[in-house]
C-alpha cells in the first residue's frame, strides 16, 4: 500500500473547495505541474460527487493508460505465483482491462452484479468512520488518480491500481465482500474511539495485509499485498503469525515500510470463522477489553 508517508501528497481545500495537492521533495510528482494539475482535476471531480450522481469519468492521459499497463501487467505475473486461489477466481471474474486505466464507474457495476458493492469517488484520504461505516452499506470509497509514470510500479499514496486491483479484485468475491460488510458493521458498533482502532487494525492485518495456508505454501488475499508489486515478492520471508485478535490491535503498524508481521489463516473458511467472531463481538467497550489505549496513534 503506502511505503513511504512522508512522501504522502498533501490535499489542501480552500474556502472555495478547490482541490490543490502537493507533492514533498522525492514525491515522484515533484515538479511535473502537469501531472499535479491533472490530480487536481480528479479531486475536483471526486468533492464534486453527490450520492445519486453518476460516477465522474476522468480523462484520464496516454501516461496514466501506459503506467496502468505495465503496473497490471507485473502484477499478473506475481498473482500467479502468490495470490490465493480465492484471490485469483476473483479477479477473473471482475476481469479488470489490462491494456486501460478502466473507469471506476465501470468497475463498480461489475462489482455491483458480481457482489453488491459499489464505489464512491474519494478525493484523498477517508476519515476512519466513514470509510469502515460505508462498507457496511456496501460501498467501497476509492481514488481514482494513477500514479506517477515515472514509477509505475510505486506509488507512495493509495490509488486506482491499490483501490481497484487490490480491494477490487477481494470485492469481486462473494465470500470477501461478506467479511468487509462485516467489518462496516462492526466500525459502526464500535463508535469513535479505542473500539474502531480496533477494528482497524484487524482489517489492515487480514483484509489488507493477510495471508493463508494454501497446499503448504503462504498465499496473499489481502488488498495491499495484492496492488504491491515489491511487497507481494517479499512477503513470504517476513515472520508470519497465526490469527490472534490481542496481538494485532496491539501491534502497531507503521505504513512507511514493508510490515515485518503478518498474520496467516489456514485456510479460507478459518478466515471467515476468525473474522466472523471478532465482528460479531465488537462494541464501544471491545478497545478497552483488549487494552487499547486511548489517543495511541493508530
Amino acid at each position: 500500500m503506502f511505503k513511504e508517508a512522508q512522501l504522502f501528497a498533501p490535499l489542501v481545500i480552500d474556502a472555495a473547495g478547490t482541490p490543490d495537492v502537493t507533492f514533498p521533495p522525492g514525491h515522484p510528482g515533484a515538479g511535473d505541474d502537469e501531472y499535479r494539475m491533472h490530480r487536481n482535476e480528479i479531486a475536483a471531480a471526486a468533492l464534486a460527487y453527490r450520492d445519486g450522481d453518476p460516477l465522474p469519468d476522468i480523462g484520464y492521459t496516454p501516461r496514466d493508460h501506459d503506467t496502468w499497463r505495465r503496473i497490471s501487467a507485473a502484477l499478473a505475473s506475481l498473482h500467479r505465483e502468490f495470490a490465493s486461489t480465492e484471490a485469483r477466481d476473483a479477479a477473473e471474474r471482475l476481469a479488470l482491462p489490462a491494456d486501460r486505466v478502466p473507469q471506476l464507474s465501470e468497475a463498480s457495476r461489475r462489482l455491483e452484479h458480481l457482489t453488491g458493492f459499489t464505489l464512491r469517488p474519494a478525493a484523498g484520504i477517508v476519515p476512519l468512520s466513514e470509510f469502515y461505516g460505508s462498507l457496511a452499506d456496501c460501498m467501497f470509497h476509492a481514488t481514482q488518480f494513477i500514479r506517477h509514470p515515472s514509477k509505475p510500479l510505486f506509488s507512495p499514496e493509495p490509488d486506482m491500481v491499490h483501490e481497484v486491483i487490490g480491494h477490487g479484485t477481494t470485492l469481486a468475491s462473494s465470500r470477501f465482500a461478506k467479511l468487509y460488510r462485516q467489518a462496516g458493521e462492526a466500525a459502526r458498533r464500535a463508535g469513535n474511539g479505542t473500539s474502531l482502532k480496533a477494528v482497524s487494525r484487524v482489517f489492515w492485518f487480514t483484509l489488507e495485509y493477510g495471508v493463508m495456508e494454501e497446499n503448504g505454501q503462504f498465499m496473499a488475499y489481502g488488498a495491499s499485498l495484492l496492488s504491491a508489486y515489491g511487497e507481494l515478492q517479499s512477503f513470504r520471508g517476513v515472520e508470519i503469525r497465526p490469527l490472534d485478535v490481542r496481538d494485532m490491535v496491539t501491534r502497531p503498524y507503521d505504513v512507511t515500510s514493508y510490515q515485518p508481521v503478518l498474520y496467516a489463516a489456514e485456510s479460507l473458511a478459518h478466515l471467515e470463522d476468525f473474522l466472523g467472531e471478532f465482528s460479531s463481538g465488537v462494541d464501544g467497550d471491545t478497545g478497552d477489553r483488549l487494552g487499547l489505549v486511548p489517543g495511541e496513534k493508530w
